[in-house]
């Protein structure tokens, strides 16, 4: 089941494109500029959340589909060392 059904019956859920089009009229409405967030923002800031909250690096690896600590740790631009650290501390 998909988050975001498609109507066509070509596909189980819908485009990328389609989906952008939600978001960008999503930010519109919030009077927010929608030359400033995307798709990609959201999924960035949303893996940043939980980040911050939880320090779980393996967590927010797993949500976001990386198969390196390192990407995880580059995508959410902290310093290698302290994610390292934590992620040692963290047991899965």
């Amino acid at each position: 089941m998909f988050l975001f059904p498609s109507r066509v019956r070509i596909s189980a859920h819908i485009s990328t494109r389609q989906y952008a089009r939600i978001v960008k009229t999503w930010i519109t409405t919030i009077g927010l500029d929608p030359t400033l967030y995307g798709t990609h923002t959201l999924r960035r800031t949303k893996a940043s959340l939980i980040y911050r909250r939880t320090k779980n690096l393996r967590a927010v690896q797993l949500l976001l589909g990386h198969t390196k600590l390192e990407s995880t740790v580059r995508y959410l631009g902290i310093e290698v060392d302290d994610a390292l650290a934590m992620a040692e501390q963290t047991e899965v």
